[in-house]
């Protein structure tokens, strides 16, 4: 089935379309989005799905519905639409939509099938922090003394990179290992 995934409030916006198999837990999904997005999965996450929270969360107030049983299929039948967080601190707020379209035939396995941008770099500082940088890439010749520093942290970062072979590379990998990982 088609997933189309947007990180909320980016501009230019940050998006991806993938192909999921409908047996994939969310806990499954969880470690896909990390890949097609670009996240290194060092924070907690959570997915909301018609009212009812799913996720890594210690402490959570309330009940947790179960991420490691409820698959992408079982979301499909109930919503259209859901939501996935990852790091409470930054808050990277991710909206997820079923396509309608007919998925390409192929492996049974996550693909990448399109998207725009390169995600945000770990621990940025959340949109706001994000816009900064964009800014100060955009002109770094006008970067303040404390900006300096940002800028080398951030390397050879490039926000419009996006390489949907490479992702789908690497979701070939995972699935790959997720597959060995069931069969024992």
């Amino acid at each position: 089935m088609e997933l189309n995934v947007t990180l909320r409030h980016t501009r230019p916006r940050v998006w991806r379309r993938l192909a999921v198999p409908p047996s994939l837990t969310l806990r499954e999904l969880h470690a896909v989005l990390q890949t097609a997005m670009g996240w290194e999965d060092y924070h907690l996450h959570l997915f909301e799905i018609d009212g009812v929270f799913y996720g890594d969360v210690e402490d959570f107030p309330g009940e947790l519905g179960d991420e490691e049983t409820t698959t992408v299929g079982d979301v499909a039948a109930r919503a259209s639409r859901f939501r996935y967080e990852y790091d409470f601190g930054d808050g990277w707020e991710h909206d997820l939509r079923i396509g309608r379209r007919p998925v390409p035939a192929g492996p049974d396995r996550p693909r990448c099938l399109g998207g725009a941008r390169a995600c945000p770099p770990e621990d940025c500082g959340g949109v706001p922090g994000y816009q900064h940088l964009l800014e100060l890439l955009a002109d770094p010749a006008g970067a303040e003394d404390e900006d300096a520093e940002l800028l080398e942290w951030l390397g050879d970062y490039d926000p419009d990179a996006f390489d949907a072979t490479g992702i789908d590379e690497l979701l070939e990998l995972y699935d790959r290992h997720t597959r060995q990982r069931r069969r024992r």
